[in-house]
């Protein structure tokens, strides 16, 4: 039996949702429309329905987009199908160019639950520690899940801790996996970005893609199955960087390759330039090979000649000679690009899904799969002038690139059957995914004359296995009543494993590796005396000080009713008690109504609280990275929950987050015009919210070696941070929406069909009451570094607060078309202008006042996508269609026009006019992207059924 959709959806919000879902043998086509498919999600009565549910149910049938739609990946399927998810690639993020965090309802990637056939799906062992949306979180990999191998997802956008457990604060997503057999599918898809903003805006085609799906079924026994789906992509970078600006090489910079060019490496002679008995002959060298330098003026090398000392020569060798040293050296200031956009990819993903009769009462199953992904991103790049470039190794300087190893595991099995009127499904469920980071073309800038390129930086590993034991009933005393009950028992396991040596390693010039007491005379610098920096560039390796093993244990219980009270009146409540190892215990609770005010109006209303324990991952992951603020390189030292740095500071224990959520609803349909609509609106707020908190500065000065500052100095050395970060139980915050769909279905012929979605979401997140800082660091004054407005803008307006779809699909004869308009709105970009780093926003004066400097706030854009699709035969369709067809980019990341104040002051001075663009690199925000920066993208897909 084969299974496919005529129809793409566009899906916002809700009850009844105008999917058809066709079962086709021979010519022979049935069609089953959505209000008919029983859902396996938001009720654990097995009969109920979506349009019957009190809480909205999506239905999205997957199966058809790998027909005409342009996007492949589940998280970019989600993000142009529903309103209320959003997940866009990052760029220049470290480990999350590689896991694309995802978001329902504004709310964190963390805070929504991923089932994989009904069952708990793993997260990532990443966490999210840098600048994009979804910061401090751990979100569930769905790019690890082949969209080949899905039937369909069903959202339920409703709070369900106490049906499902931790993370359901925002809702759940089920994913269900495909069932056919006896049907061999492929689909080969080629495309690349045909674009105007192309090969760093040169134009042409860049990040080209190729992928191959194959699924493949067969029946076992008289009723059972086992489908099996493969996939494979290869994915190239896309550059989105303007042409580099600012100074690339200074005076020294010629001096030193003219010497380079004779033999003779200066750089070799010194470690310490303020400290070296090779001064002389420092001195001689940069004497001699001045004169080589031909663009010298005589005024130049005459003061150069005249200078005979290195504080002289650092004064007169600093001066930029950066146009003439390209056209020496036969380079552009485009080969000093960095790498921005899209991440090179390459994957190969394998999965199953089975069912099988055991006896004749009892069936087994057994699905999962395992993905393989290997990663190439860039970083910032280190240019020959920079005290992070080894100019004996890069002379023109280098671009860093981190390389990644992704796996990801998963597989379970289990048996249910019946026993009187009581099903039962007893299951095991296993999750694995290992993330393991290789950094090449770098540079350990501490290791002097070395000549190491690659350096292994070791990884993270996150292990989840979970038993479930799930019964259900109806009783025939009380008509419609149906009970579920059942237990479950989670045990989690997170490692850091450190890298080697010199991947992490800060040594001094005599190759020892430095400690608090290592003299600054011994700490290597560059000619200019700026002290070299350790470790690999663009991400210093894992410390083994930061390798650990963690795991902890949780066991729930639950029990789910639901009562048909009258034929119009249905009422469901739930209640979950869990404990968990490490925090204690939580009691939740679920009550919703559904009453059907005629046979085509319902009405619904849900309220719940809910709670996410805090991950392993956050807990325990400690590690330093190269962080840029501003353009300015910083090492940054994430600090565990537990760390001696964070109970000197007095950082609280982390703690679950607990929620309460309303929501409310009608639905309705004019069966005589196939028109439904719905709406809902909802409220949920969420105590002890976990963030990651902005940098705090290391201490200064000289303390007595028993006191906290002296102890926190020793923290900061040991983990050889400049900055510190912690996880924290910050604030309470609450979320406000209202989500809405209309949906058309026209027959005009037996051939010729239209079905339309307008589909839409608003919602509002924001902080509510006062920040739970640290005691200490309150009286300190550090609050708003605890919880900065920086923190604020990317919780609060860093994905679109308004989204709408507009969807149409057309059959015709042999034709379908697909029209989409997606708008994705405003977002506010968190960069703000905070010289004295206090988390606090700077401000002009204006006519007498003092004014804010604002963010920047990117405006909202249409997205057309466009696919035309002709089925040959039965068995062979080929399509060819284009994502962002009119080639719209984000607004560009210069200047105050986007800004709402003035943007000159009283007397005409310029203010607000903030640049975020990395010396041009950074032509739109790397921060936040409603839809990504690359634009236009076509391609051709042919699809095989056999």
């Amino acid at each position: 039996m084969r299974k496919n959709n005529q129809k793409i959806v566009s899906l916002g919000a809700l009850f009844f949702i105008s999917v058809n879902f066709y079962a086709q043998t021979g010519d022979s086509i049935k069609v089953k429309t959505v209000d008919e498919v029983k859902i396996t999600v938001g009720s654990r009565n097995k009969s109920r329905v979506a349009t019957d549910t009190p809480v909205p149910v999506d239905v999205i049938n997957i199966g058809s987009q790998s027909v005409l739609s342009p996007q492949t990946d589940l998280n970019q399927i989600l993000n142009y199908a529903a309103p209320s998810f959003t997940s866009n690639s990052t760029t220049v993020a470290d480990g999350t160019d590689h896991v694309d965090p995802a978001q329902l309802r504004g709310l964190g990637p963390d805070q929504v639950l991923v089932l994989l056939n009904g069952k708990r799906r793993h997260t990532s062992s990443l966490v999210n520690i840098n600048g994009s949306p979804g910061r401090g979180s751990v979100g569930t990999d769905l790019n690890a899940i082949p969209a080949f191998a899905i039937e369909r997802l069903e959202v339920l956008r409703d709070g369900a801790s106490a049906q499902y457990g931790s993370d359901a604060i925002a809702g759940v997503i089920n994913v269900i996996m495909k069932k056919s057999t006896n049907n061999l599918t492929a689909a080969i898809t080629a495309g690349g970005y045909n674009s105007k903003g192309s090969n760093d805006h040169s134009g042409g085609w860049d990040g080209e893609k190729y992928q191959l799906d194959l699924n493949y079924g067969a029946k076992l026994g008289a009723t059972g199955f086992l489908n099996f789906t493969a996939s494979f992509l290869n994915r190239a970078a896309t550059g989105r960087a303007g042409t580099a600006t600012g100074d690339i090489f200074n005076a020294y910079n010629a001096i030193e390759q003219r010497a380079l060019e004779n033999g003779v490496n200066i750089n070799s002679l010194f470690g310490n330039i303020t400290n070296t008995s090779n001064t002389q002959q420092i001195v001689n060298y940069i004497h001699q090979y001045a004169p080589y330098v031909n663009y010298f003026s005589p005024g130049m090398l005459m003061s150069i000649q005249n200078a005979n000392t290195i504080p002289e020569l650092q004064a007169i060798l600093r001066a930029d000679v950066t146009a003439n040293e390209l056209t020496y050296r036969g380079l552009e200031r485009n080969d000093f690009n960095m790498r921005v956009g899209q991440s090179k990819l390459g994957s190969g993903q394998v999965f199953m899904n089975s069912e099988f009769d055991i006896s004749s009462s009892v069936r087994g199953y057994a699905f999962g799969g395992i993905s393989y992904r290997s990663g190439n991103a860039a970083g910032f790049y280190r240019r020959p002038n920079q005290s992070r470039t080894s100019t004996s190794l890069y002379p023109n300087g280098f671009l860093p690139e981190i390389a990644s190893d992704v796996i990801d595991l998963s597989l379970a099995a289990g048996f249910k059957g019946k026993v009187g009127n009581v099903n039962y499904d007893i299951s095991n469920t296993f999750g694995q995914n290992t993330f393991d980071y290789t950094i090449k073309n770098t540079a350990n800038a501490s290791m002097l004359s070395s000549m190491q390129r690659e350096f292994r930086a070791g990884g993270l590993g996150f292990l989840q296995n979970t038993i479930n034991a799930d019964f259900d009933t109806k009783f025939d005393w009380l008509q419609g009543f149906n009970m579920a009950f059942g237990g479950e028992v989670r045990l989690e396991r997170y490692k850091i494993e450190s890298g080697e040596e010199a991947s992490w390693a800060l040594y001094d010039i005599n190759g020892n590796i430095q400690n608090p007491e290592t003299a600054a005379s011994l700490k290597p610098t560059d000619f200019m005396g700026a002290t070299r920096p350790g470790g690999a560039q663009v991400f210093p390796g894992f410390r083994p000080e930061n390798a650990l093993k963690k795991g902890r244990s949780s066991v729930a219980a639950y029990l789910d009713t639901e009562l048909d009270v009258t034929n119009r009146w249905l009422v469901s409540a739930a209640f979950r008690f869990e404990n968990y190892s490490d925090f204690g215990s939580t009691f939740n609770y679920k009550i919703a109504s559904r009453y059907k005010l005629t046979d085509h109006i319902n009405i619904r209303a849900a309220h719940s609280t809910g709670f996410r324990a805090p991950s392993l991952q956050q807990i325990y992951f400690n590690a330093t990275a190269t962080q840029f603020v501003g353009g300015t390189a910083y090492e940054v030292g994430t600090f565990s929950n537990d760390s001696q740095v964070a109970k000197i500071l007095g950082i609280p224990q982390l703690k679950q987050e607990e929620s309460n959520s309303f929501s409310a609803g009608f639905t309705a349909k004019i069966p005589s015009a196939n028109l439904t609509f719905t709406v809902d609106g909802y409220y949920i707020k969420i105590k002890n919210r976990v963030v990651l908190t902005d940098q705090f500065s290391r201490p200064s000065g000289v303390f007595p070696v028993d006191s906290p500052e002296y102890n926190l100095q020793k923290g900061f050395d040991q983990a050889n941070a400049t900055a510190a970060t912690f996880f924290a139980n910050a604030i309470d915050t609450q979320t406000k929406g209202i989500e809405g769909v209309i949906s058309h279905r026209l027959k005009i012929s037996e051939k010729v069909t239209l079905n339309s979605d307008l589909a839409a979401t608003v919602s509002k997140t924001n902080r509510v009451g006062e920040i739970h800082g640290s005691d200490i660091l309150i009286q300190a004054g550090q609050v708003n570094r605890y919880y900065s407005e920086t923190s604020r803008v990317y919780l609060e307006e860093a994905v679109p607060r308004f989204k709408v779809s507009l969807n149409n699909a057309l059959e015709l004869n042999n034709f379908s078309i697909l029209v989409r308009n997606v708008y994705f709105g405003k977002v506010t970009d968190p960069n703000t202008t905070d010289v004295n780093g206090d988390g606090i926003v700077d401000s002009n004066m204006i006519n007498g006042k003092q004014v804010p400097v604002e963010h920047p706030v990117w405006g909202g854009k249409v997205i057309t996508d466009l696919s035309i699709g002709y089925k040959f035969t039965k068995g062979l369709r080929l399509t060819i269609g284009a994502n962002n067809l009119f080639d719209i980019y984000p607004d560009k990341n210069y200047g105050p026009r986007s800004l709402k104040t003035p943007s000159v002051d009283a007397s005409g001075n310029p203010i607000n006019s903030i640049d975020l663009s990395n010396q041009d690199q950074f032509v739109y925000s790397r921060n936040v992207s409603q839809f990504g920066m690359n634009g236009r993208f076509l391609f051709v897909r042919m699809n095989l059924s056999l």
